[in-house]
C-alpha cells in the first residue's frame, strides 16, 4: 500500500482544511476507514448535520470521497481520498489568511500531540513497548537544504513502513503515532 499524499499550494484549500472539526473528520476516517456522518457525529459528539456539512466542504476541496462501499441509499459512507496533507509553510509568507491557516493547523497538531503524549503516559505498557518507544530532542546547526534533506530522508523511512505494515490483527502490534517537527531558532548561539 503506497502512502498517498496531498499538498496544499493555495490559501482557499488551505483555510478550508484548517477548521478544528474538518480536522478531525478527516483524522477519524484516516485512522480508523470510512463512516457516515452520524457515526462520525457519535464518536466527535456533534449534530450530524454539522458533521455532513463540513465532510461536504472536505469532499469540495478533495479531501475525501464517497467509499465504494455503500451500506445503504439512506446515508453516504465517506473515507480520506490521502493518507497524509502537506504544505510549505513559504508558499503562505505573503498571505495573511495563509499564515492564519497554517498556525491554526499547527497548534491542532501541537494539541493532538500532546494529548497523545498523554494518553501514551497513563497506559500500561509492558517493559518491550516502553523500551521501543521514542520522545527525544536534539538540537543541531543545520542549514534549509540540510533540513529539506533530512525531512526527505524521514519521509522515505515512513513511507517503507507505510507501505510494508503490520496486519490491524496483529496481536503484537499497536499504532505508533509518529511526528515530524524540525523547525529552526533564533536563540542565541553558544
Amino acid at each position: 500500500m503506497a502512502l498517498s499524499r496531498r499538498y496544499i499550494d493555495d490559501v482557499e484549500t488551505l483555510r478550508a482544511f484548517a477548521h478544528p472539526l474538518r480536522m478531525k473528520l478527516l483524522g477519524r476516517l484516516r485512522l480508523n476507514g470510512p463512516a457516515t456522518a452520524s457515526e462520525l457525529a457519535r464518536h466527535l459528539g456533534e449534530s450530524s448535520g454539522s458533521t455532513s456539512y463540513h465532510l461536504r466542504q472536505l469532499e469540495r476541496f478533495g479531501f475525501v470521497v464517497e467509499d465504494e462501499t455503500q451500506p445503504s441509499r439512506r446515508e453516504r459512507r465517506w473515507r480520506a481520498a490521502h493518507d497524509v496533507t502537506s504544505w510549505r509553510t513559504g508558499d503562505f509568507a505573503d498571505s495573511e489568511a495563509g499564515r492564519t491557516a497554517a498556525s491554526v493547523i499547527r497548534q491542532q497538531q501541537v494539541r493532538l500531540m500532546i494529548d497523545h503524549l498523554q494518553r501514551w503516559e497513563q497506559e500500561e505498557w509492558s517493559p518491550e513497548w516502553l523500551n521501543a518507544s521514542e520522545v527525544s530532542d536534539v538540537a543541531l546547526f543545520l542549514r534549509a537544504d540540510d533540513v529539506r534533506a533530512m525531512s526527505e530522508e524521514l519521509w522515505t523511512v515512513i513511507k517503507r513502513y507505510a507501505e510494508n505494515p503490520r496486519p490491524a490483527d496483529d496481536p503484537e502490534a499497536a499504532r505508533v503515532f509518529t511526528y515530524l517537527l524540525a523547525i529552526p531558532s533564533k536563540e542565541e548561539r553558544p
